[in-house]
């Protein structure tokens, strides 16, 4: 047995010193300390699974409603269970609105509209963020101003722009107002002053690239969880718009909320065919923010990871 020096030796009366807790298992051993996970207790799972229930209620009532008969919805208490009318729910929706041409449509705006002011905004909230120019600050002042006019006040001025254009009812009447949004400018600017190192640019500036090239090959990688966010939320609103496409299109070339306001006609209006039609309306929005809701995921924790 060595001999142990006599400094570190305990005096008399005095309990030998423990070895900490990562220093078990002898010298020049140290076993890692696993860190504690908070778990929380029943109250908050009940209130999670509790908040879960109330969100997806509407949904699965929208089901419900849209599987059985106008008589099975009137009934007090109302059944709680789907019913065996939802595909002949859908062929009266097929019958009574074009809501496959309706569906066509809304994807083209949605999916235009989505695209430009995704594209349009990550360009101008990079300049508005990185790029240093004359007359910046006002113009970003500008840009978030117009965020306090209410649209309805331009309703007038559109419409007869687009009638000296002649786009009424055609799809690019509703598709180019909406191109670029003011919130999404702003946005960008905020998600890319926080994400993205002016060591980046500089770096990139320093070995000849130019600005369209650092846009490309250094911002969209960064800014790509922004950018999912902000078309999910844009393709949401223009998939959702009822206010401008029932003024500038017709019932001819309808998007799907135009298209809803067709269906269950009649003296009594007939609710399952309508919840038919909402259904059919909601299924794509509910696949975009399936996917676009990945890659905001995917790309967060792709930002987490530090080499």
């Amino acid at each position: 047995m060595a001999d142990v020096p006599a400094h570190s030796r305990p005096r008399r009366g005095q309990r030998p010193a423990r070895a900490p807790p990562f220093a078990e298992g002898g010298p020049g051993v140290t076993t890692r300390v696993a860190g504690r996970t908070g778990h929380g207790g029943r109250i908050t799972y009940a209130i999670l699974i509790l908040a879960l229930l109330v969100s997806a209620f509407p949904f699965y009532w929208t089901i419900v409603a849209a599987s059985r008969s106008n008589a099975d919805l009137a009934q007090v208490p109302p059944t709680l269970l789907p019913g065996p009318n939802l595909i002949r729910n859908f062929e009266a929706v097929m019958e009574e609105a074009d809501i496959g041409k309706a569906l066509v449509n809304s994807l083209i705006v949605s999916g235009s509209i989505t695209v430009g002011t995704v594209l349009c905004c990550t360009l101008a909230g990079f300049a508005f963020a990185k790029l240093r120019f004359r007359g910046r600050g006002a113009l970003l002042a500008l840009t978030v101003g117009t965020m306090m006019i209410p649209p309805q006040l331009g309703v007038i001025p559109l419409f007869m722009l687009i009638a000296e254009l002649g786009w009424v009812n055609q799809l690019q009447s509703v598709i180019l107002p909406g191109l670029v949004s003011a919130f999404g400018v702003f946005f960008m600017r905020q998600y890319l002053v926080q994400s993205l190192p002016d060591e980046l640019i500089e770096a990139a500036r320093v070995d000849g690239a130019s600005s369209a090239r650092i846009f490309w090959s250094v911002v969209v990688p960064i800014a790509r969880p922004g950018m999912a966010v902000l078309g999910m939320l844009t393709f949401m609103a223009a998939w959702n718009d009822f206010f401008w496409p029932i003024i500038a299109l017709s019932s001819q070339e309808p998007t799907v909320q135009v298209a809803l306001r067709q269906l269950g006609g009649g003296y009594v209006h007939d609710q399952s065919v309508i919840m038919a039609g909402t259904l059919l309306g909601t299924l794509p929005v509910l696949l975009v923010f399936g996917l676009l809701g990945r890659q905001i995921v995917g790309g967060i924790m792709q930002g987490a990871v530090k080499g």
